[in-house]
């Protein structure tokens, strides 16, 4: 398909929105996670994000359950081959910290979990900076050569240690990260901008961004005097609270209303326009939330409409 994007030096093509799996399993039961996956694939999609932690931290949870239904999942439909499955390691509950065992042990679990025997991307989900980056690099080369994994990328990593972990992989010949998942979004831009994003042009990773949608506030949803039902509501709500907040807000709403599109669907569109970013990845509860963050696929912002939203968001 000619919406795929190529993730990094890697041979993944990704659509160029990436399914949050955070809610399933926690907000989204197995039948409303089905029904979001089924319909995420139906329009073209093929690249979703989970780590083994989801939702450890839900009442009744002990982590993986995001991960245990994207598998049941796949193996309902058939469909393993068809999809790129990101997932993550180092925070679940039984798997904690970067050592070389943990990540192995941990690779196993969610495998099992996923009902797979390879995971797409595998991603570093905290940096230990207490962990050198040699075994972690070390460990995640070894997963590559034994076919569990087939890329390796990082998220919540500071520069100085994504730069000594691409060196060390360059020196030696390893594994080498393809992409990054930074905090980035129109309402948090020095999370990622700067000296992070400038390793990722200049080593050519692809970025994919979580908090695409500044959990829920760039949908449009939080206005002055609204109540919205979502256990995200404070911290979203926030933002209505700053003056940036106020400013991104109104230029949104103006390109929406001139291009006729959903107020997400232009945050989006105007990070997937950014330097790096191949997918943002955004999350939907219900099938009623997806068409709106599949729209980014259609949605090419003009010069004038990303400087306007570039300005606001400063």
């Amino acid at each position: 398909m000619t919406s795929l994007r190529k993730l990094g030096s890697s041979d993944l093509e990704v659509f160029p929105l990436s399914l949050g799996g955070n809610v399933f399993g926690w907000t989204a039961d197995e039948a409303q996670s089905f029904a979001v996956l089924d319909a995420y694939t139906a329009a073209g999609g093929n690249f979703i994000d989970t780590a083994d932690m989801y939702s450890a931290w839900a009442d009744g949870n002990r982590g993986g359950e995001s991960e245990t239904v994207i598998g049941d999942w796949t193996k309902a439909r058939g469909n393993r081959s068809d999809v790129v499955i990101a997932t993550k390691v180092g925070r679940h509950p039984a798997h904690m910290g970067l050592a070389a065992d943990t990540i192995k042990a941990a690779a196993d679990a969610s495998l099992r979990r996923l009902g797979t025997d390879y995971i797409d991307l595998y991603y570093t989900h905290f940096d230990e900076p207490e962990t050198p980056v040699e075994e972690i690099i070390g460990a995640l080369d070894d997963l590559v050569k034994a076919g569990k994994v087939r890329a390796i990328g990082a998220s919540n990593i500071s520069a100085a240690r994504l730069q000594e972990s691409l060196d060390f992989s360059d020196r030696e010949g390893l594994a080498r990260y393809v992409a990054l998942q930074p905090q980035y979004n129109l309402v948090s831009r020095e999370t990622y901008e700067g000296e992070l994003s400038d390793i990722a042009s200049r080593a050519g990773l692809a970025a994919v961004p979580y908090y695409s949608l500044a959990s829920g506030f760039l949908t449009g949803k939080y206005r002055p005097g609204t109540t919205v039902d979502s256990p995200r509501a404070e911290g979203a709500g926030r933002h209505l609270e700053t003056e940036r907040g106020r400013r991104v807000l109104a230029a949104l709403d103006e390109v929406a209303q001139e291009r006729g599109a959903q107020v997400a669907t232009v945050a989006l569109a105007w990070l997937a326009a950014r330097p790096t970013v191949v997918a943002p990845i955004a999350s939907a509860r219900t099938v009623e939330q997806l068409p709106a963050l599949l729209a980014v696929r259609d949605l090419t912002l003009t010069d004038q409409e990303q400087k306007l939203l570039t300005e606001a968001s400063a």
